[in-house]
């Protein structure tokens, strides 16, 4: 045998040939032994690239569910502190005490039915404030331009009830920057009326307004079409045109309103006030002028009337305001169409 076949002979022995299945079996290899085929580039790229988008929407989804809750946890949370808020006894605005104090009311803004000055709320807030046992007296602290006379009206008279079944219990109005019309009007009919010596006071006269839009209606060539049953229910219409025995009507209306205000006035403040043709013609005054017109009793803050008239400097408020609900739309803003038409469309009797 030749070196050649010895040498190949010799390394064909060192190293055993396996059989075939064995040779593409092992770790690597396919099912039964045989060699898994190798995919294609384009479709492990595809896949790669399903993957990744299972994955990004299993995120996605994990993702919306965590702010889904959240967002469910925030809505509970807020319903239920608003239902703390209606179910709660806030909106009186009492402060729990035993000690003497000195109770406030605060008539803020327009005094209307609508408003948070209307009747129900002070007049509410004032029986509370002198059936409490341990105020010494009554400060109604005034910050209006006045209002509706029906409002005023129902207040001033409570005012004066009060006034007589609590005999011991003074009740006194301290205007702040306005207390003119209807706010000087519930204002006289306190024991005593104090100021700033730059706070507005006055105005006891009456005013209605509206708008004629007639004129617009003929240049845009529109028809008023109204019917009616009864000849003056078409009474100052703002789409017809103005009625001079409706204009006397009105006046006469706006006349008896006003003599209605000055002989509250006369018997809340009697003598007194001081003679003058111009009292009672709607103009307003600063603190100083009408302390010398009798309007006023003095010149002094809240705190002054407790501190210094009263004897009890502590001060807990009394005011009732509008309804949490009510507070929520406003603010959202749902009342603005509804006060924009009011005084285009509205001819509101009121005291200024």
């Amino acid at each position: 045998m030749s070196d050649w076949d010895s040498d190949k002979s010799t390394d064909w022995g060192d190293k055993p040939v396996e059989p075939e299945s064995q040779q593409s079996g092992g770790k690597g290899g396919g099912l039964f032994g045989r060699k898994k085929p190798a995919m294609p580039p384009e479709s492990a790229r595809d896949w790669r690239l399903i993957e990744k988008l299972v994955m990004s929407l299993q995120a996605e989804q994990r993702r919306s569910r965590r702010w889904g809750i959240f967002f469910k946890l925030l809505t509970f949370g807020y319903l239920f502190a608003l239902l703390f808020v209606i179910r709660s006894p806030i909106g009186d605005g009492v402060e729990v005490t035993t000690a003497a104090h000195t109770a406030v009311i605060e008539v803020n803004g327009t005094i209307a039915s609508e408003e948070p000055a209307n009747a129900d709320n002070v007049v509410g807030a004032l029986r509370s404030a002198f059936e409490a046992k341990h105020s010494k007296a009554v400060v109604m602290r005034i910050n209006s331009p006045g209002g509706s006379p029906v409002q005023a009206g129902y207040i001033y008279d409570e005012m004066l009830r009060l006034r007589e079944e609590y005999p011991d219990k003074k009740l006194y109005a301290v205007i702040s920057d306005i207390g003119a019309s209807g706010a000087y009007y519930i204002a006289a009919a306190a024991d005593e009326i104090y100021a700033n010596r730059a706070s507005l006071v006055g105005s006891i006269g009456v005013v209605a307004g509206g708008f004629g839009f007639t004129g617009l209606m003929d240049k845009v060539g529109v028809d008023r079409r109204l019917y009616t049953a009864g000849e003056n229910k078409a009474f100052l219409d703002p789409f017809s045109p103005e009625q001079e025995d409706d204009v006397n009507f009105w006046q006469s209306v706006l006349e008896n309103t006003h003599h209605q205000f000055i002989e509250a006035v006369k018997k809340g403040r009697g003598d007194r006030l001081k003679e003058s043709d111009e009292l009672f013609s709607g103009l307003i005054w600063s603190g100083e002028q009408a302390l010398e017109m009798g309007l006023i009793d003095g010149l002094g803050s809240t705190s002054w009337v407790a501190r210094q008239l009263v004897g009890e400097e502590k001060l807990v408020d009394y005011s009732q305001g509008r309804s949490p609900f009510r507070q929520f739309m406003d603010d959202l803003g749902v009342s603005v169409g509804e006060g924009v038409a009011d005084r285009l469309l509205e001819s509101r009797l009121e005291l200024r």
